[in-house]
């Protein structure tokens, strides 16, 4: 194969793989909201109440199970909180009651819970927390951009005519590789002490091929350890008869690694980009 220009494949990189769904996950966020929706209509009845802190004490005596509401109130999914100031510490515990309910009362003051409804910030917590989840699964886009990636590889892997636990596989583990086809991987477990695991696996006549993906829309200092960790993988199993790492990448958040990249670039073969997949390369790799 004729050496490759890393430069030219670089400019062909790509913004963005974001498909409608990658913004917010609204499923999961109505699940959320409706596993708790009966607690929270019981919470609503304290919004404009005008002895907050005695209505509240009365509530969780009766329906402590309202309890675990909280946290979210706050953007928080822990279920235990810790807090400080000169009054003193405490762990509350919102899974289980832990202290009295009048130091729930001062929980809910000092954070300024009692205020969001006493004095009608908001209307109605259902309202609310949907907000607060739609805002918590929006941390959630940086493992569905990987996703994303894994999905449009595995489809070019199908393109390419592979079927699914028949030729290629998700998630394979060395030691599962090895079980299955008594391949000898211990170049890259040292010698059977450490575990990795490949996002796909593609199985041919000829060759077991260990496939990893991954997309960086933005940049960070996980870049240039992904590229030195990559370099070592495709060193290590240049010589393992029969296993070849192949590694599909793109993103311009690697112009904050470029270099790192490059080098990796260098050594290593079977390296390639969304456009490599748009141009059939599975069909002249996976043989």
């Amino acid at each position: 194969m004729a050496k490759r220009d890393f430069s030219k494949w670089f400019s062909s990189f790509r913004n963005c793989i974001a498909d409608y769904s990658y913004y917010v996950d609204f499923e999961k966020v109505y699940n959320n909201v409706d596993s708790i929706k009966v607690e929270l209509n019981i919470l609503n009845s304290l919004i404009g109440s005008s002895c907050i802190e005695k209505d509240f004490e009365a509530l969780i005596k009766k329906y402590p199970e309202t309890l675990k509401c909280i946290p979210l109130l706050l953007a928080v999914r822990e279920q235990e909180i810790y807090a400080v100031d000169c009054d003193g510490e405490y762990i509350y515990s919102f899974k289980k009651q832990n202290v009295p309910p009048a130091q729930y009362n001062v929980f809910m003051r000092k954070t300024g819970l009692f205020d969001l409804m006493a004095n009608k910030h908001i209307y109605n917590l259902i309202d609310y927390v949907t907000g607060v989840e739609t805002g918590l699964d929006s941390n959630g886009r940086k493992n569905r951009g990987g996703h994303l990636m894994e999905n449009l590889v595995e489809k070019f892997i199908k393109r390419a005519g592979f079927e699914r636990n028949e030729s290629y596989f998700k998630e394979m583990y060395i030691s599962q590789i090895e079980r299955k086809w008594n391949a000898d991987l211990s170049a890259i477990s040292n010698q059977g002490k450490t575990e990795k695991r490949f996002d796909y696996v593609v199985k041919t006549l000829n060759m077991i091929y260990g496939v990893e993906t991954n997309f960086y829309s933005s940049s960070g200092s996980k870049l240039n350890e992904t590229a030195r960790s990559y370099k070592t993988l495709a060193l290590e199993t240049k010589d393992i008869k029969g296993f070849t790492f192949v590694w599909f990448t793109d993103g311009n958040g690697w112009a904050s690694a470029k270099h790192n990249l490059e080098e990796t670039f260098d050594v290593m073969e079977n390296i390639y980009n969304i456009k490599d997949m748009e141009n059939d390369i599975m069909l002249r790799i996976f043989v």
